[in-house]
């Protein structure tokens, strides 16, 4: 760096001794400081070239934690921003994970901002689960020391949206918190929102007489870029398609396919247990029928976030036009002015619109209720930005190296008469070797593996088995002693035994201890993961009695309740304790992370 005609040698040997001998987390908060002395010398110099005296800004007094609660890492990363936006306004501040807090702490805090989001129909993320029951127990103190604020994350397709954030809210105002900022209930699209929450939250912690710089766009400017998240959501890097392949054989009910990646040039790193965002883009054919029954011509101009482009283009890469959101249904009611779907959009009719909307996609309303003259721009502003999906990945840079690869289940189905597809994973099976596709790394806040000898139970069914793909390869790689344990599940042992071969030569290896299998369709009654789990009961306590992790990948609604049945009647069994005792072992393993959950 050159240094600047109006600083002495002397000012600059200073501070370049300083810049060489201070952490991150120092030189953020450094950048606040002096931009409050800078702050402070233009006003005591009255705009004049002089000043007589700096009045030097006066640290906090008060300290802040930012408590987090997340699924898919949009949660962590906002709570970075946040604390280093509270720290360049000199607030001495930390970021924690809701699994790895204390709820005890609680009555000691003094300002608390939480960032969670909501996971499923209203429920916290299951990393966060433990906190909840603390917060809205009995156990929980009374609160009326601390001042909070509260930052919700969560998708308005689902009728709970925000909940998890709402029950915080809710819960600390109970407690006789005092709440510095409104709640903030942010959709998919949140980047905006969250930027504008953390800027108001923040200046209202500072101390009014530090006069330091606006602390969101301060804590960004200060914030050095990290050569691992050169790449995110939304500066994907282009990945090249090396193979893509069905994995499901002949016959069977389902399309699964086999992606690789070429991550070469792109110094993009990952761990076993992490996920990779895809950026797809629509079906165009969609797009042309949409255009169609619209009467909207493909090459109209429109503006996408101070962008010029084409309603074609925007259609395809920038909007989310295939499942329609509450948004988009308050829009067209107004567009139609159809009294169903102003009805629709009361507020106290959320179970039939979210019913309407789980039966209905963005097509079947604009046909349903036809909009005569509509302008490009109308039509726009009733849909999210079209959004990254997240697919575990399915590989080892230990095993390969430069790729990523994934598994992914190719949603197809029928609705209304009309064949639907997935729009991620429909993308994704379009594309033939040599294609490209913007991705980008999401680091996973506790999906990791232990300590290599630390023996593993992984339960996992159809696309869920993906990172006990990366695990093995990881742990073979590594010649890692400890024992792992695979339960998989699918449909049918002939078509849908996915990685069949790769398993079988673990197997013979060693380096895969051991294998149970669960194929639904194959007998005459249904045989599920939860049901080998049962039958070999005994073995699981012993293993986890013994220190295993376990962990669970896969369905959320269905198989991993069921899964957690019957560890709780395994544990109950084996351990000669009641279900409630039984129940309070398994959250003791979650809360030391031995019991972990990656479930979609």
């Amino acid at each position: 760096m050159t240094k600047p005609e109006f600083i002495s040698p002397l000012q600059w040997q200073q501070v370049d001794a300083l810049a060489g001998n201070v952490t991150t987390d120092q030189a953020i908060w450094l950048s606040g400081y002096f931009a409050g002395v800078g702050h402070s010398l233009r006003r005591s110099a009255g705009g004049g070239a002089e000043a007589v005296t700096v009045a030097r800004p006066t640290p906090a007094t008060r300290t802040l934690t930012v408590l987090v609660g997340t699924e898919t890492g949009n949660s962590t990363a906002l709570s970075r921003t946040l604390v280093e936006a509270a720290r360049a306004r000199g607030i001495t501040a930390e970021a924690i994970n809701m699994a790895d807090y204390k709820p005890r702490r609680l009555k000691d805090e003094q300002d608390l901002l939480v960032v969670v989001s909501t996971y499923g129909e209203g429920d916290p993320p299951q990393t966060a689960v433990g906190f909840f029951e603390f917060l809205e127990g009995r156990k929980a103190p009374k609160l009326p020391q601390l001042r909070f604020a509260v930052l919700g994350l969560g998708d308005s397709t689902y009728e709970h949206y925000c909940e998890a954030g709402k029950r915080i809210d809710r819960r600390l105002e109970e407690l006789g918190a005092e709440r510095l900022t409104d709640r903030a209930d942010l959709d998919v699209d949140f980047e905006d929102g969250a930027a504008a929450w953390i800027e108001t939250a923040v200046a209202r912690l500072a101390p009014a007489e530090t006069g330091a710089a606006p602390a969101f766009a301060s804590a960004v400017a200060a914030t050095p870029v990290d050569a691992t998240a050169v790449f995110d959501r939304k500066h994907p890097f282009l990945a090249t398609v090396i193979e893509n392949l069905v994995l499901t054989g002949r016959g069977s009910s389902k399309e699964t396919r086999h992606v690789e990646l070429s991550l070469a040039g792109s110094g993009i790193t990952y761990r076993p247990g992490d996920t990779i965002g895809i950026v797809p883009q629509n079906d165009p054919e969609l797009v042309a029928t949409l255009l169609d029954r619209l009467a909207l011509a493909a090459a109209a101009p429109v503006s996408v976030r101070q962008r010029q482009t084409t309603l074609g283009e925007a259609l395809g890469r920038d909007y989310e036009i295939t499942a329609a959101t509450p948004r988009f249904l308050e829009q067209w009611a107004k567009l139609s002015d159809a009294d169903a779907l102003k009805a629709l959009t009361a507020a106290d009719a959320g179970e039939a619109r979210m019913a309407y909307l789980r039966g209905h996609h963005v097509l079947d309303i604009v046909e349903q209720f036809p909009v005569a003259g509509l302008e490009p721009e109308a039509l726009l502003a009733g849909l999210r930005p079209l959004q990254p999906r997240l697919y575990s990945i399915a590989s080892s840079l230990e095993a390969a190296p430069e790729e990523a690869h994934l598994t992914v289940s190719t949603v197809r189905y029928d609705l209304h008469g009309r064949p639907r597809t997935g729009v991620a994973s429909g993308f994704l099976a379009g594309l033939g070797e040599e294609a490209q596709v913007p991705v980008y790394v999401q680091p996973s806040g506790h999906f990791h593996l232990p300590a290599d000898d630390t023996a593993i139970i992984m339960v996992g069914a159809g696309t869920g088995v993906a990172p006990y793909r990366a695990f093995m390869q990881e742990r073979e790689a590594r010649g890692a002693a400890g024992h792992s344990w695979l339960f998989f599940g699918e449909r049918n042992f002939r078509s849908d035994f996915l990685y069949q071969v790769e398993w079988q030569a673990l197997l013979a290896s060693g380096a895969l201890s051991r294998m149970d299998v669960a194929f639904s369709r194959d007998g005459a009654g249904k045989v599920y993961v939860q049901d080998r789990l049962r039958r070999q009961g005994r073995d699981v306590y012993a293993w986890l009695e013994e220190g295993a992790t376990l962990y669970v990948c896969g369905d959320a609604s269905a198989m991993a309740p069921d899964v957690q049945a019957a560890l709780t009647d395994i544990v109950a069994e084996h351990g000669g304790l009641g279900r409630e005792a039984a129940g309070e072992f398994l959250a003791g393993l979650q809360r030391d992370r031995r019991y972990l959950l990656d479930v979609y």
